[in-house]
């Protein structure tokens, strides 16, 4: 029996889950929080136990190391080399990487390259890919790109109203993200619905705090709300989504911004809901105050209108819908929004059974018995499709 790790590598987090293949049994999940900085937060499950710890922890290298020999000592595996494959996640493989690859010299190359297409997470997804190589450097191990997903996008849906010659010279184009939750969540909803991914027309809601809304149709990516980067689409945390780009010269001369890279930051981390609000980038603590709070209200309405104007887009440009999908951290926990959503897309015939739809986190057919279009509830599970990667590219080296 095959152990193999999928990987999710940020700025100061660590974040991983361990899976006996070819069972696809989750041994054990983790992640450790605020590495680089003060009291790195350490939570490691595994069956129904819970190891938790705080200490300072500097790089990536120390806190992958402090994982494995945490799985030595908690006798989830016997030696390194029990775990035969690693699987890293990677946000952008602009048009080098149309699916996953083995690592090696040239993809590390050519990730680096990739950097301004995912400015917030390439940097720290490379620190993950070096510091495994470093530990495991035998292992197989394997990139797994979320925009590897949308390369069967049609050119009217990826290309830019702008010079082409912008296309040809510099990949300026909509790359997406969120691919490899989109792959698992429709396979999962195809089988729910009892039909071939192939006949389909979904369009599914990853709703977190990164949030994106993907067309699915003939079991291919159609459209997709993010662009060029992550930053595009919807409204989302702390990331603006679509505004038009003559603001951005407008606010740097009003507020005296000289530097380009400062006014993307307010707009990837000042921005959204916590921008709005101006009281949080957390869904949860906008509803216990939105009754009282204007802003509050005013940037929870923005974010369910972007939603509903892409649902209603995408149901057009495919001329028809069979079933739209919530999953992620907002779509697959709250209730309110998946009732709220739902209520305004009444027109397209979607309509959800209210007992049915008191649920979380549960793989489940949210719809009311004369609902035309179905409504689905997927948990998304982007490790399970990163190990079932590593471990098909394993077996074809």
């Amino acid at each position: 029996m095959e152990k193999i790790i999928a990987i999710n590598a940020g700025s100061s987090t660590l974040k991983f889950k361990l899976f006996a293949m070819p069972d696809e049994k989750l041994l054990v999940s983790g992640a450790i929080e605020r590495i680089g900085l003060d009291n790195s937060q350490i939570e490691i499950k595994y069956g129904d136990n819970k190891f938790e710890d705080v200490q300072d922890v500097k790089t990536h290298d120390e806190a992958i190391k402090i994982v494995l020999d945490k799985l030595l000592s908690l006798d989830i595996i016997k030696d390194y080399n029990e775990i035969t494959g690693v699987g890293h996640r990677i946000v952008a493989g602009g048009e080098f990487f149309k699916e996953s690859v083995v690592i090696d010299d040239d993809v590390i190359k050519k990730i680096e390259e990739l950097t301004e297409l995912a400015p917030l997470h390439e940097p720290a997804n490379l620190m993950g890919i070096r510091a495994f190589k470093k530990i495991l450097p035998n292992v197989t191990s394997v990139a797994v790109f979320d925009t590897s997903f949308h390369n069967s996008l049609p050119e009217e849906n990826f290309m830019y109203s702008i010079p082409y010659e912008f296309y040809k010279k510099y990949g300026a184009r909509k790359y997406g993200a969120h691919g490899t939750s989109y792959r698992y969540v429709s396979q999962k909803a195809a089988n729910m619905l009892g039909k071939p991914l192939e006949e389909l027309k979904l369009i599914v809601l990853h709703l977190g705090a990164g949030a994106s809304v993907c067309a699915i149709k003939d079991g291919k990516s159609y459209d997709t709300s993010m662009g060029f980067t992550p930053l595009a689409g919807l409204t989302m945390a702390t990331r603006s989504g679509d505004i038009d780009p003559s603001l951005l010269p407008f606010l740097m001369k009003k507020e005296g911004i000289d530097n380009i890279d400062d006014m993307m930051n307010i707009l990837n981390k000042k921005s959204g809901l916590v921008g709005v609000s101006e009281v949080s980038a957390d869904m949860r603590d906008l509803e216990k105050v939105q009754a009282e709070n204007h802003k509050a209200k005013l940037a929870r309405d923005i974010w369910m209108n972007r939603v509903i104007k892409y649902i209603g887009s995408y149901a057009a440009e495919m001329n028809g819908l069979d079933a739209i999908v919530f999953t992620a951290g907002v779509g697959e926990n709250d209730i309110m929004i998946r009732e709220e959503v739902t209520e305004k897309l009444s027109f397209l015939g979607i309509s959800i059974d209210t007992e049915k739809n008191n649920v979380r986190g549960k793989d489940i057919d949210l719809s009311s018995d004369d609902a035309k279009v179905k409504t689905l509830l997927v948990p998304t599970n982007e490790e399970l499709m990163i190990v079932r990667d590593v471990q098909r590219l394993e077996q074809e080296k």
